[in-house]
């Protein structure tokens, strides 16, 4: 039997999908589990390329810019011995200041000393443009010619984006797409969540907040050491859809939460981009919309069939695991409810707290916290219904009694710890922290977008599960939203 494991990993595909669908149903959504293991015969450790950028604009004059400088050299002492290493210096402009010689440099004893003193000599000017630092990233990572390469960044900033348009750095992370993943930490109290997670949903990063500028270098030298485990470059998950279904979605659900929107067409199938991976578990929601009048009743048939694809070390893309099916089945009472599995609800309870958790935190942004209480106290609900016992610490240390004996956002909270909220949304637990109950699914008929037309799969959904906006009509005509 032909080899599947690329560099010692070997994955594993589960399809998690109801067969049964309704007479009208115009959607069928599959959550998609895969699991990457060590194989028993490991082809050894993959090469690795390590870019560190660190923000050296105006505003981390003084002791923000000593902690960033310790952080970033304790990144450069956590590298192995043969690490391909390069450091960005950036603010609205972005300047290579390691190596000076061109390409990367090949980690050793010396390299490590001379990467460090580069980083001591900074000096804190200029603005912030995210985007330069990644296009200059990019140009460094294409010195690199051996095709099994996993090419990893990391990433800090304690301010705005405010030397370059939103369209700019969307254009930027456009060219970086499936080229390298990039972590991103927000620093202190002045950077905005939605900045961080443009860059690390398109470049399959995480991103986290650090308020206290100290915990950086802990950070940091945890960043490296979870890169150094990664083993597979690039892997694809490949669609091969029947013709009489469409792909509306692709959408990971754990650990991380992120839109998936890259893809390409080859051979009639669809692949899309799922980052770089070490042996971990991750999990996908796919969502297909089709005409009912389309499919013969009670006919069984395959919607799609589901495969992974890795870069191997020669630099050819192949099949890395055997392939599921999403099987599928329109049954013949007109107006009968399909109860969805209990994984598939709870993901979709999952993306409304991280939704709330958002919502709350662009309310605070705004000034607006009668909107931010109510926000809170859903997200609060729901993450205590989950349960998501790591959101809902971080949703209390925000929350403080008002005067009617309810949650509400603490009118003194650091804008620091809010901005945590939004990043936070994203990040869902590995496992789920207890057995999950799904609520009764309600009666009456499901809750249309009147943005985008989308109907939910919950009746008692919050927010469209597609666009994201809420679903109230006040909220819809540009008023505040109803108390949930």
């Amino acid at each position: 039997m032909e080899d599947k494991s690329p560099l010692g990993l070997g994955f594993t595909l589960e399809v998690d999908a109801p067969s049964d669908l309704s007479y009208d149903e115009r959607r069928a959504d599959a959550l998609i589990t895969v699991t990457a293991h060590s194989a028993a015969a490991s082809a050894g450790q993959s090469p690795g390329a390590e870019i560190l950028i660190m923000d050296r604009s105006l505003s981390m004059s003084g002791y923000r810019l000593d902690e960033a400088k310790r952080a970033m050299c304790a990144a450069v002492d956590t590298l192995r011995d043969g690490t391909l290493l390069g450091i960005v210096a950036g603010n609205h402009r972005a300047d290579v200041i390691f190596p000076t010689t061109g390409g990367l440099a090949r980690v050793d004893a010396r390299v490590r000393e001379d990467a460090k003193l580069r980083v001591a000599g900074q000096l804190a000017e200029g603005g912030t443009a995210i985007g330069q630092w990644l296009a200059r990233a990019r140009h460094l990572f294409a010195t690199v010619d051996s095709p099994g390469t996993v090419r990893h960044a990391v990433l800090y900033t304690d301010g705005k984006n405010e030397h370059e348009t939103p369209g700019q750095l969307d254009e930027i992370l456009t060219t970086c797409t499936d080229r390298f993943v990039c972590d991103a930490r927000g620093l202190g109290e002045d950077w905005h969540y939605t900045e961080l997670l443009r860059v690390t949903e398109t470049l399959h990063g995480t991103a986290e907040a650090v308020v206290t500028v100290s915990d950086l270098t802990e950070d940091f030298t945890r960043l490296m050491r979870e890169a150094q485990r990664i083993v597979v470059p690039r892997v694809y998950l490949g669609l091969r859809l029947n013709r009489r279904f469409q792909l509306a979605f692709v959408r990971q659900t754990r650990p991380v939460e992120a839109e998936l929107t890259g893809r390409r067409q080859h051979d009639g199938e669809t692949l899309v981009p799922l980052g770089s991976w070490p042996p971990e578990r991750r999990q996908y929601q796919i969502s297909l919309r089709f005409t009912p009048d389309s499919l013969t009743v009670d006919e069984v048939l395959r919607a799609v069939r589901v495969t992974l694809h890795a870069e191997f070390p020669d630099g050819t893309r192949r099949p890395c695991s055997d392939s599921a099916a999403v099987v599928v089945c329109r049954r013949s009472t007109p107006g009968s409810a399909v109860v969805p599995s209990a994984d598939l609800t709870r993901v979709e309870n999952e993306r409304e707290l991280g939704m709330a958790m958002r919502a709350c935190a662009d309310a605070h942004e705004r000034g607006d916290l009668d909107r931010a209480d109510r926000e809170l106290r859903l997200a609060i609900g729901l993450a205590a219904s989950l349960p998501d016992a790591t959101r809902l610490r971080l949703l209390r240390e925000i929350a403080a009694d008002g005067p009617d004996g309810l949650p509400r956002v603490r009118r003194n909270v650091p804008r620091g710890l809010v901005q945590r909220i939004g990043v936070a949304s994203t990040r869902v637990t590995r496992e789920p922290d207890g057995p999950y109950q799904p609520p009764s699914p309600g009666s009456g008929p499901s809750r249309v977008c009147p943005r985008c037309g989308t109907a939910s799969t919950l009746p008692t959904a919050k927010f469209c599960q597609e666009c994201g906006d809420r679903l109230d009509a006040a909220s819809a005509a540009g008023g505040p939203a109803d108390t949930p």
